[in-house]
């Protein structure tokens, strides 16, 4: 049986913790994760990336919300799903801030989530959004 890799484990706890902040609307990311993973079962393993992810995604919601609507013409945020919005914020903050996740494998990690946790609609639309992220964000 194939383990799962760390991080992609530590992507759906990210997923959970954004998700719940998301429909508390309220409090910072960090304010949000500290109390939803109290005493939740997290294996060493995956805390270091769910950590690293949820910094970013606190210091930087605004510019990966920025860069999601601009490249969803005619959409905005708010009319998204909770899951679909928090799995496009995860897989654009590691294109725009952690350097050792190529954009292709944010990509591929978001659309498994989507097709986990999301609408028969979620993968197909995480992967036109976060290709055209992809396509915004890549550095020389």
């Amino acid at each position: 049986m194939r383990t799962a890799n760390p991080r992609s484990r530590a992507r759906s706890w990210v997923l959970q913790v954004m998700y719940g902040w998301d429909m508390a609307g309220e409090g910072s990311v960090r304010e949000w994760a500290r109390e939803a993973l109290r005493g939740r079962a997290v294996s060493p393993r995956y805390r270091p990336y769910i950590d690293q992810l949820l910094l970013v995604l606190d210091d930087q919601l605004e510019a990966c919300d920025a860069q999601i609507e601009a490249c969803m013409p005619n959409w905005r945020l708010d009319r998204l799903s909770a899951i679909d919005r928090n799995i496009l914020r995860i897989a654009t903050a590691e294109m725009m801030a952690v350097d050792d996740v190529p954009h292709r494998v944010a990509i591929h990690e978001a659309i498994r989530l989507a097709e986990r946790y999301g609408s028969d609609d979620t993968p197909g639309f995480v992967n036109g959004v976060l290709d055209a992220v992809g396509r915004q964000t890549i550095t020389p």
